[in-house]
């Protein structure tokens, strides 16, 4: 019975201890507020670093910037298809139009 309830006691504090590692892991994978992407020359590569843009977006800004030239205000990228107001105020203070 003892080696029962040792062993319940180990289950039971190993399984608390994911959750407290995957919010580490969770904690990491945020931008850092020193990331600041210049929009306008940024690769694919370096704008899936920012909050909210995954690979598909991040060819989309650059062919949005392709097609349609420089971003003149970091409001501008709001015409890349699939970045709305919600994904922009997530982006603002990472992004740059220099």
């Amino acid at each position: 019975m003892r080696k029962f309830v040792a062993i319940l006691a180990m289950v039971v504090l190993v399984m608390g201890a994911f959750p407290l590692m995957a919010a580490k892991t969770k904690a990491k994978a945020r931008p850092s507020a020193t990331l600041v992407v210049n929009i306008n020359s940024a690769s694919v590569s370096q704008l899936v670093k920012l909050p909210g843009i995954g690979p598909k977006k991040a060819r989309r800004i650059v062919e949005t910037r392709k097609r349609l030239g420089r971003f003149k205000r970091v409001e501008d990228i709001m015409k890349v298809k699939g970045i709305g107001e919600k994904t922009f105020l997530k982006l603002r203070k990472f992004i740059t139009v220099r």
